[in-house]
C-alpha cells in the first residue's frame, strides 16, 4: 500500500532529524523537500547499485561502509556504502551463478534494463571502491567486458545466488545529480573470497565494519539511515518485508514496497 513518507512520523527520521540539528547540519541532509525547489527540468536519473555487506561477530551483526571525500559534489564527507552509477557493459559479465528467482521477479518490476546489471553493477563498484572480492574462485572465464579485466584478473568470477534485494530510491528532482539506486545485501562470509581487509581508495575513505550502533552515529545521508533501518530489520528482526520503492512526490515522500 503507498503511503506518505513523512520523517515526523518515524521514529528513527525522528531521531536524524535531532542528531542532524544537534550537528547543526543542513534542512538538505533530511529527508525532506520542499517543492518550492523543484526545477522545469530535473536532471533524469542514472540507473545505480550498492552492496549492504553484513556479517555476524559477537557483538551483533556489522555492514561495512566507507566516507565520501570532501571532493565528491555528491554526499562529500558522508558514510555510505559501496556502489555507483550501472555502466553499459556490467549486464554482459559472466557469472557463476544468477539472482535466485524471487529476487530476480521483485528486481524486474519498473526496470528498463536487463536486471543483471545493478547487482553485478554492485560487485564491480564494490571491488573498485573497496578491494573486496565478491564472488568465487574461476579461471579461464570468457567473454570479460574490458572494463571488468581487472577484476577477473583475480582468478574469480561473481556469484549473484546469495544477494538478496532490498530495495529502491531515487533521489527527488531537486538535486543536481539523481540516481536510481538499487540496494543489495549479502553474507561477507559466504559472498567474499578470501578476508582481506577492505582498502581505502579515491571514493571512499576510513572503510570499517560498523556495528549498527556504531552506524547510527555517523554522518548519514538520509536515504543511509533509512536502508540500514531496513537492513536492520531483516538481521536482527528476522523480518521478511518486501523490498521497498522510495521517490518524490509533491505530496512528499512515498514508500512502497514491491512486488
Amino acid at each position: 500500500m503507498t503511503s506518505a513518507f513523512d520523517p515526523d512520523d518515524d521514529p528513527a527520521q525522528v531521531a536524524a532529524a535531532k542528531a542532524a540539528a544537534a550537528k547543526s547540519l543542513s534542512e538538505d541532509d533530511l529527508l525532506r523537500e520542499d517543492p518550492a525547489n523543484l526545477v522545469a527540468d530535473p536532471a533524469v536519473p542514472r540507473d545505480a547499485a550498492t552492496l549492504i555487506l553484513y556479517r555476524f561477530t559477537a557483538d551483533g551483526p556489522r555492514i561495512l561502509m566507507g566516507c565520501r571525500s570532501s571532493g565528491h559534489d555528491f554526499m562529500p564527507n558522508k558514510y555510505v556504502f559501496p556502489g555507483g552509477r550501472v555502466d553499459e557493459e556490467d549486464e554482459l559479465a559472466p557469472s557463476l551463478s544468477e539472482l535466485a528467482a524471487e529476487e530476480q521477479r521483485m528486481l524486474e518490476i519498473g526496470a528498463a534494463r536487463a536486471v543483471r546489471a545493478f547487482p553485478l553493477t554492485a560487485v564491480r563498484e564494490m571491488f573498485e571502491e573497496t578491494g573486496l572480492l565478491v564472488g568465487h574462485s574461476a579461471k579461464d572465464v570468457a567473454g570479460v567486458p574490458a572494463s571488468w579485466a581487472d577484476y577477473y584478473g583475480h582468478g574469480v568470477a561473481p556469484s549473484l545466488a546469495g544477494f538478496r534485494f532490498v530495495g529502491r530510491a531515487i533521489t527527488p528532482p531537486m538535486r543536481h545529480k539523481r540516481f536510481d539506486a538499487r540496494f543489495f545485501m549479502a553474507n561477507a562470509d559466504e559472498a567474499l573470497v578470501d578476508d582481506r581487509a577492505p582498502a581505502d581508495s579515491r571514493e571512499l575513505a576510513d572503510l570499517r565494519w560498523f556495528t549498527l550502533a556504531e552506524a547510527a552515529e555517523l554522518d548519514l545521508p538520509n536515504v543511509t539511515r533509512f536502508v540500514i533501518s531496513e537492513v536492520e530489520a531483516r538481521l536482527v528482526g528476522k523480518s521478511e518485508e518486501r523490498p521497498f520503492h522510495l521517490y518524490w512526490t509533491q505530496a512528499g515522500h512515498v514508500r512502497e514496497r514491491i512486488g
